[in-house]
């Protein structure tokens, strides 16, 4: 499968050095000296886009006008998805998105509702999320920790929104994001009472994780029509 790169920092070189192991070839890199265009048009049978939050729906609607399938890593747009959507209708084009491409992060997520749900029935714990990242890390909180507070919201009924805060009001689940040099990605969600705590965390250890979901959702992706998440790559859902 020939495979375009949006995007050529840290991510892109972890996501070619993958997708080369796994058999696919590289066909066009795109980055702020060689900017994705119309002109790209039938470069590649799927692009992975991991650029930044203030070109990444420009890129997406470059991908939908020139017919190519693309996943999205870049994350902090989703308040565009319904527009992303009408999009993809439109043009019948092929795209698929995730916060975190980390298999691992799938499953905590998974683990993440059920220990709401179970939280649910003992309210007396106080909730809040944290997380880290590395200090190139543009977006606070991060899209992970975004998901991970819906999820929580959802099925935690005492909690009705998130806030990037030490937030002491009990209808608010507190976010604390930390930049710490060299720190993949790591997410804790905190249960605290009186009595005990509960800690359930995610601590990634490099970028193959999450390089190797964009290429799974890549090789998924081809060929298809629509718009998909991680959890149908994983049959999650």
């Amino acid at each position: 499968m020939k495979i375009a790169l949006i995007g050529y920092g840290k991510m892109g070189k972890t996501i070619e050095r993958l997708a080369l192991e796994r058999g696919h070839e590289i066909s066009a890199v795109f980055d702020s000296n060689n900017p994705f265009s119309h002109a790209s048009r039938g470069c590649a049978d799927v692009a992975i886009e991991f650029s930044r939050p203030d070109a990444v729906m420009n890129n997406i609607q470059l991908a939908l006008e020139n017919d190519m399938p693309l996943v999205v890593g870049t994350t902090s747009w989703q308040q565009h998805l319904q527009e992303v959507r009408e999009k993809v209708d439109l043009y019948q084009g092929s795209l698929l998105y995730a916060s975190n491409f980390s298999l691992g992060v799938a499953i905590y997520q998974a683990l993440v509702k059920h220990m709401a749900q179970l939280l649910n029935q003992h309210p007396t714990y106080k909730l809040s999320l944290e997380e880290i990242h590395h200090t190139e890390k543009l977006d606070a909180p991060s899209g992970t920790a975004i998901s991970i507070a819906e999820t929580v919201i959802e099925h935690y009924s005492s909690l009705k929104a998130w806030e990037l805060s030490e937030n002491s009001n009990p209808e608010i689940l507190p976010i604390t994001a930390l930049r710490i040099p060299g720190v993949p990605g790591t997410h804790t969600l905190k249960a605290d009472s009186h009595i005990d705590s509960l800690h359930l965390s995610h601590v990634a250890h490099n970028r193959d994780g999450f390089a190797l979901g964009a290429i799974l959702s890549a090789e998924f992706l081809w060929n298809k029509r629509g718009i998909f998440t991680l959890q149908d790559v994983l049959k999650l859902t």
